[in-house]
């Protein structure tokens, strides 16, 4: 908090001769004049600014945070996908809170426990307790140790888009992606939170953030422009095809989601990302990917995508 000072000025009726000699005229001694320095507007300014400075607390960057918690527990660390200090603060914040963990930048399958347990001790269970840095969990975590910068919110759950079930973050990226190609709109086939919804989807639909989108009767050119019209507004997309044993349709995967979940306690949609961020299919044999290189786009998420 900022403490504004008032500086007091002294101002002088009288000549000092005149002053003096009343005071004599009175019996009274004249008093010398202060030669104590006045506190400046200057000096007020740099002791606020110092006193503030020393009361800021470090930020987390969430965004990123979420982005490491999906890549690196299968991936391993990677330097540059997370600010790392930021996944040290969130670390040694549980080990402040008597949680076992290791303050080491990577957000690996030992942090993802932790934080669960963390999750849990606020009452949570669970997609809630998913071991994925949620709004809320964070910043109580964070109290007078750091505050959340970069903000990641699903919004609500019951959201749609095309009549399947997303939340608002979801939607928001769909929209976008869709509104790219004018031409056609994205026609879902299984939104999110639709947990023992397809079996051939290994769970990945349990949680926010994934969805399966139709490409019936578009071109093969036009089934590419949609995975990386997906890809720019940060999706995990890829066209799923017969030669990989399904029908075509493309899946994808709303990276930092933060309710990516499995019922089951697996972590496919999770480790999804991570396959997309090595360029890999994010199926079970993790081959290469199959999409064509002009249409690939840099690895993002949403919050990065409109510069929040």
């Amino acid at each position: 908090m900022k403490h504004r000072k008032i500086s007091r000025r002294h101002a002088v009726a009288a000549p000092l001769a005149v002053a003096a000699a009343s005071a004599l005229a009175l019996g009274v001694a004249a008093a010398a004049p202060s030669t104590a320095a006045t506190p400046t507007a200057s000096t007020n300014n740099t002791v606020t600014t110092a006193a503030t400075a020393a009361t800021a607390l470090p930020t987390v960057d969430m965004a990123r945070v979420l982005a490491a918690a999906q890549v690196e527990p299968r991936c391993g660390q990677r330097s540059g996908l997370s600010d790392n200090t930021s996944t040290i603060r969130v670390q040694s914040a549980l080990k402040a809170k008597g949680i076992a963990t290791t303050a080491d930048g990577w957000y690996g399958n030992g942090t993802t426990s932790s934080y669960t347990t963390w999750q849990r001790k606020l009452g949570y269970s669970g997609i809630d307790a998913n071991g994925l840095p949620g709004p809320t969990s964070l910043t109580k975590l964070g109290a007078n140790r750091f505050t959340v910068a970069h903000k990641v919110t699903a919004g609500s759950t019951t959201d749609s888009y095309g009549g399947k079930r997303v939340n608002t973050r979801t939607k928001n990226m769909l929209q976008a992606a869709d509104n790219l190609l004018p031409r056609w709109n994205f026609s879902l086939v299984q939104g999110s939170y639709n947990p023992g919804g397809v079996g051939a989807s290994a769970g990945t639909h349990d949680g926010g953030g994934v969805v399966d989108i139709s490409v019936a009767g578009l071109s093969e050119t036009q089934r590419w422009q949609q995975v990386k019209a997906l890809r720019t507004v940060g999706f995990a997309a890829w066209l799923r095809t017969p030669a990989q044993g399904f029908s075509y349709h493309i899946h994808a995967v709303a990276i930092a989601d933060p309710d990516i979940w499995q019922k089951d306690g697996g972590h496919v949609a999770r480790d999804q990302v991570c396959d997309y961020y090595i360029g890999k299919n994010g199926l079970a044999s993790h081959s290469a990917d199959n999409t064509p290189t002009s249409y690939r786009m840099p690895f993002t998420w949403w919050e990065r995508y409109k510069g929040l």
